[in-house]
């Protein structure tokens, strides 16, 4: 084992030793959002059902995009939902390094640590979430099917395109906090891209190549297939795309890895 392998693999093994710091720093995030707000974990259900009210009145409503048999805001709230914790956990992850610059240049702990924890935080998050969308799908009298057994393989999709783009960006965050400011702006964009108020129907055919190089397009995809019925994700695509997005979190994600690890002896110096 070449020595950059065997530098990487001992501190995925380090993570076993401090999983119980682990778990305090992801639960400790969870706290500090939501600690001294006056609605406190309210605010997860209102910022969702607000931007589906939004959603629905605009593209729902007016631009009237079609949705099959599936209502409007069961449609559009299956997607947002994971994207949600995607763009949360992305943003958190990113800014993680940084945020705890006073934690780590004190004690020694693997700095992976951090932005895995902004990660498993946002869990937390997307299971209150995922309480209004039952509540939805009640409302419209949408029963789901054994594929929503489906939903935790997503999920972890989800949350490892979430890691793989934070721990290039939190290690960049470091030493260029120009990735900092640039991050919002980059999520927003993203949104846009992925098919979350609009499905991949309405994509052209020559375009469609370009969804393999967005892995939350098979989260969303999945998540509606899951939970409302429908084609599943590729079906309107190929599943070649959907092994192309697959392809590219593991690429992201191993790299990350790679990148994170070699850098972090530095992390304490230049925060």
């Amino acid at each position: 084992m070449n020595p950059a392998r065997r530098s990487l693999v001992a501190g995925l093994g380090e993570l076993a030793e401090y999983r119980e710091l682990l778990f305090y720093l992801a639960w400790r995030d969870i706290k500090v959002r939501y600690k001294q707000a006056v609605l406190g974990v309210a605010w997860i259900v209102i910022q969702p059902v607000v931007s589906i009210a939004i959603f629905s009145f605009l593209f729902g409503r007016l631009l009237k995009v079609p949705t099959g048999d599936v209502p409007y805001p069961v449609f559009a709230y299956a997607a947002l939902l994971p994207w949600n914790y995607f763009a949360g956990a992305l943003t958190r992850g990113s800014g993680s390094l940084v945020g705890s610059a006073g934690l780590f240049t004190k004690v020694y702990f693997p700095r992976l640590v951090i932005p895995l924890s902004a990660i498993l935080g946002g869990l937390v998050d997307l299971g209150i979430s995922f309480l209004v969308l039952i509540g939805l799908m009640l409302i419209y009298g949408i029963t789901p099917s054994l594929l929503i057994l489906t939903l935790p393989a997503f999920i972890v999709l989800a949350s490892l395109t979430a890691l793989g783009f934070s721990l290039w960006l939190s290690a960049l965050n470091v030493r260029y906090r120009d990735v900092g400011h640039l991050v919002p702006f980059f999520v927003q964009i993203w949104m846009y891209a992925t098919p979350v108020v609009y499905g991949t129907d309405l994509i052209p055919d020559r375009f469609r190549p370009l969804l393999a190089l967005n892995p939350m397009t098979t989260v969303t995809e999945g998540f509606r297939w899951a939970l409302v019925g429908g084609a599943p994700p590729g079906s309107t695509t190929s599943f070649a795309l959907v092994g192309g997005s697959l392809g590219l979190v593991v690429i992201v994600l191993w790299t990350g890895l790679v990148y994170f690890r070699r850098t972090e002896q530095t992390f304490a110096d230049v925060v």
